[in-house]
């Protein structure tokens, strides 16, 4: 089973959401990096269950504790390594899935991989691993405050047909965290939060879209020709659970274009090259080209609806499934800090292995 993502800035993740405890490992951070536990806590905090009435209610403090690789509140340069530990599991709930399969769960492809699964609340397979990808990306954000001015935002842009039709620079980015669902435009996040509370109420799901941009973004970051930068945004995307689409740049609206038209002009502004447009996303080549980097990630709904589903058990007999325990309607607002923190990685990592291009 792969739990380790990165090339120097490495993070090795661990546990299972009924497990004892999950956690990270953290190779490649430099040494004497700053490293703010607070701001750990608040992105833990972003992730966490039980927000508001709109996402799960499983309840869980996620305090955490730092083992080894911080001194004095700076990094040594050993692998930093941090837990958190379970407080709320209900491990009872999920009883009656034990023989029986979820439908678009892990819950088949695991058992016939694994010939074995932890079924209490999926185990490894579940969204809960993601608090340690939270707390690694909060230490990659670290590092890249000390050595460059790159910020990374994300938030909510669309829940089901409803879509925020402003773009990112029409948008107050530092209002993300202001409502629930995060999404930085009040009336449209009003209208969300309802539409996802109506959902829940029915006892379903419902998917939708979170918008990242990258920016103060050096030129000169990604690794042609197989780790081109786009690539590996999209692999660190679509390794998060739910994650079913990636698109950057003008994405798919740029097959509407003729090439004159999607191409972004050259010119010359301060004494610095500069590109007139940005369709390219600010990757061009594979390669950071010093312009915002923006994309779309795709959220399903999630798997476990309160509604009676049709399903087999694992002797192949035919079976009614319902869901049951606390489950988000919609993941999007507790995923918009997942988000963040793969990108903060990816971004980390490149670089890193930047500083071994040349002399």
């Amino acid at each position: 089973m792969s739990s380790t993502y990165g090339n120097i800035f490495k993070i090795h993740t661990f546990g299972e959401s009924h497990g004892i405890a999950l956690g990270v490992v953290i190779e490649g951070c430099p040494a004497n990096i700053p490293i703010n536990l607070k701001k750990i806590d608040f992105e833990l905090q972003r992730r966490k269950p039980a927000q508001s009435k709109i996402v799960t209610q499983r309840k869980e403090s996620e305090d955490f504790e730092v083992l080894s690789g911080v001194f004095e509140e700076k990094s040594t340069g050993a692998p930093i390594a941090i837990i958190v530990k379970n407080e709320n599991q209900k491990s009872k709930d999920y009883d009656h899935l034990k023989d029986v399969y979820r439908p678009s769960h892990a819950d088949f492809t695991y058992t016939q991989k694994y010939e074995h699964r932890d079924y209490r609340g999926g185990g490894r397979s579940s969204a809960r691993e993601t608090l340690s990808r939270v707390i690694a990306g909060s230490i990659a954000e670290q590092y890249l405050a000390q050595v460059s001015d790159i910020k990374v935002f994300s938030y909510v842009s669309q829940v089901g047909n409803l879509k925020l039709d402003k773009t990112y620079q029409e948008l107050e980015l530092s209002t993300i965290d202001s409502n629930d669902v995060r999404c930085p435009d009040a009336e449209m996040a009003q209208k969300m939060y309802n539409y996802i509370d109506a959902i829940r109420k029915e006892g379903d799901t419902i998917g939708g879209v979170i918008t990242c941009v990258i920016k103060n973004v050096p030129i000169g970051l990604g690794e042609p020709v197989f780790d081109k930068l786009h690539a590996e945004l999209g692999k660190a995307m679509l390794s998060i659970n739910a994650v079913k689409g990636f698109e950057y740049g003008s994405g798919f609206d740029g097959v509407l274009l003729k090439g004159s038209e999607l191409n972004d002009e050259f010119e010359l502004s301060n004494q610095k090259i500069h590109a007139k447009t940005n369709n390219s996303g600010g990757i061009q080549g594979g390669i950071s080209n010093g312009e915002d980097i923006y994309f779309k990630v795709a959220f399903k709904p999630v798997a476990t609806v309160m509604k009676n589903q049709n399903s087999v058990d694992k002797l192949g007999n035919s079976t009614i499934i319902k869901g049951k325990g606390r489950h988000d309607p919609c993941v999007l607002p507790r995923a918009v800090p997942i988000v963040d923190a793969m990108a903060r990685l990816v971004m980390a990592d490149f670089f890193l292995r930047n500083k071994l291009t040349k002399v």
